[in-house]
């Protein structure tokens, strides 16, 4: 039920917030969208996106069943490597030059995106610069509709465990709120944070702790 009033609550807000985020050019009279409204509201309705955002999930395999009833066929057999295959190449070729690693592990395709192009510092707001990508990072999971999204956030060890904790959720929850405001299908979404339990690198060093400040977004194929 609390997920349920929260998926129903972020619907709302979504569908306000789009209308917020259009504005009239002046000079032709045509209807565009304002990216630095976007991006406020992608940050003030980050704080409700944790967990699993299905209707009706109980856990990954509620994740499954909400997408398969929901029309979205699970891929099998050789099928799922040639579908992944294609989504890392696209993505690849439209991520080139952000600053954003795409990492194939097995099936799975991981997008880094670290903090010094994702967030300023200490802040969860997605900077403006980063909006582009983001857009095509929605272009290409639109276009590849069979993969679930992991939405993980990260911290370095600067700060206490609970408000590294939380802000580490408040980014994931960033990032996920804009790709569901660009279209991406919430059930296909899990979000969390990972506060600094999981670094990459040393935090004993300035450079470890950027890379360990991150979020990362999991794709994985959509199997029966």
């Amino acid at each position: 039920m609390i997920r349920r009033l929260i998926a129903v609550s972020l619907a709302g807000s979504l569908a306000l917030g789009a209308a917020a985020c259009t504005t009239v050019d002046p000079n032709t009279g045509v209807v565009v969208r304002s990216n630095t409204k976007t991006g406020a509201l992608a940050g003030a309705a980050g704080g409700a996106l944790l967990g699993y955002l299905t209707n009706t999930n109980r856990g990954e395999q509620g994740r499954k069943n909400a997408l398969i009833g929901a029309g979205v066929g699970a891929l099998a057999g050789a099928a799922v490597g040639n579908y992944m295959d294609r989504q890392q190449a696209e993505l690849r070729a439209q991520l080139a030059g952000s600053g954003v690693d795409v990492e194939r592990q097995g099936d799975n395709i991981v997008l880094n995106m670290p903090s010094d192009v994702t967030f300023a510092v200490d802040q969860a707001d997605i900077q403006s610069r980063f909006y582009p990508t983001l857009d095509k990072v929605a272009e290409t999971l639109n276009n590849y509709p069979q993969t679930t999204i992991d939405i993980i956030g990260h911290a370095d060890s600067t700060g206490s465990d609970a408000y590294n904790q939380a802000l580490s959720e408040r980014r994931a929850s960033s990032v996920a709120s804009y790709l569901v405001s660009h279209g991406v299908l919430r059930d296909r979404l899990y979000v969390a944070g990972r506060g600094e339990s999981q670094p990459i690198a040393s935090n004993d060093t300035p450079e470890g702790r950027a890379q360990n400040r991150r979020v990362e977004v999991v794709l994985r194929p959509l199997t029966s």
